[in-house]
């Protein structure tokens, strides 16, 4: 366990483990502000895996040396710490974006496709554009400016952290507004994902709008 200290942007105290930690997620961010990059955006998604709802992915640019506490891959967190750190991530970003592909699209153009086209939504929908780009996992052959693709990036990047943050948290909540429309299936619950009970439901029910045809005619 650290000791309190001042972290060394904000001035909150914060614990110094939590500090090293946050620090150690900024070494992208660092090597592309060495190149002379100065808007870097973190860019990630949520919702690849699910039979039902759209692919959602968030790209942000967060202030130079953010220490946010708790901040971290959206899958590592609560909904509750989620939430909280969403709203203070939307606050204190210098730009973020968010863009989504329905199950319509992801069907049309299959879901890696999609996956990148909703990412190029969400650079475009920033209202500041980034010089440089960090990515989870893919490339983004049609953006023309630097880039640079992390495996586990959400888990590695301060920004595509806050990226995670903010895709899943939308995502979510756009599932929730699904689960009042589309009563049954419980997708406030699962969120669209092949559990057990959607199985079932999917199988009493039928294919509801927002299901991914291509998905549920495979298991």
């Amino acid at each position: 366990m650290g000791v309190l200290c001042r972290a060394p942007r904000n001035g909150f105290y914060m614990d110094s483990d939590e500090i090293m930690r946050l620090d150690a997620m900024m070494a992208y961010e660092r090597a592309a502000a060495g190149q002379g990059y100065r808007l870097v955006a973190g860019i990630d998604e949520v919702g690849r895996g699910p039979l039902a709802g759209p692919v959602v992915s968030a790209a942000v640019i967060l202030p130079e040396r953010y220490y946010l506490e708790g901040l971290n891959d959206s899958k590592k967190l609560t909904a509750r710490a989620r939430d909280r750190l969403c709203l203070r991530i939307a606050q204190d970003a210098v730009a973020w974006g968010v863009g989504l592909c329905d199950s319509r699209e992801i069907d049309e153009i299959n879901i890696l496709n999609a996956t990148i086209l909703s990412m190029e939504r969400a650079v475009g929908a920033m209202g500041t554009q980034p010089d440089f780009l960090l990515i989870d996992a893919v490339s983004l052959k049609n953006m023309r400016m630097p880039q640079k693709s992390i495996i586990k990036g959400d888990a590695l990047s301060i920004s595509i952290a806050a990226a995670s943050v903010i895709a899943k948290v939308t995502r979510d909540r756009m599932m929730a507004i699904y689960d009042s429309r589309y009563p049954g299936y419980n997708f406030v619950k699962h969120k669209g994902y092949g559990t057990r009970e959607h199985m079932n439901k999917i199988n009493e029910l039928g294919m509801c709008p927002i299901h991914r045809a291509t998905f549920c005619h495979i298991v």
